[in-house]
């Protein structure tokens, strides 16, 4: 799969969020709804609080819920693609080209006690 990008790195598009989360992983993605494409999962591996444009600390995983259909439509920057392989599902895909996105609203519905 590949997606085409804007420009810039990660760190630029941090630069453009003034109150955020910088996630790395997501992960135990479930389909809640087939109907709206609705899935929750879990972030893992590095959730980090944006403020100012700087990366202030890390913070808790949380469970999300969202549709992937209705966050590409909240895209408010993309960086430049680049290759990554998927921890979910990648029995069932190869490496993906894909940008680093800023998603606005994205729905993290509760804090998720695990590591």
């Amino acid at each position: 799969m590949s997606v085409d990008g804007g420009s810039g790195s990660l760190e630029d598009l941090v630069k453009k969020v003034d109150n955020g989360l910088l996630l790395t992983t997501f992960w135990y993605i479930r389909m809640v709804d087939p109907n709206s494409l609705l899935l929750t999962g879990l972030t893992r591996d590095g959730v980090y609080h944006v403020k100012g444009g700087e990366v202030v600390g890390a913070t808790n995983n949380f469970r999300w819920n969202d549709s992937p259909v209705s966050a590409l439509g909240r895209i408010a920057h993309a960086g430049a693609t680049v290759w990554t392989q998927p921890r979910e599902w990648a029995g069932d895909m190869s490496n993906m080209a894909v940008p680093p996105l800023v998603i606005k609203d994205f729905n993290m519905s509760t804090v998720s006690p695990g590591s």
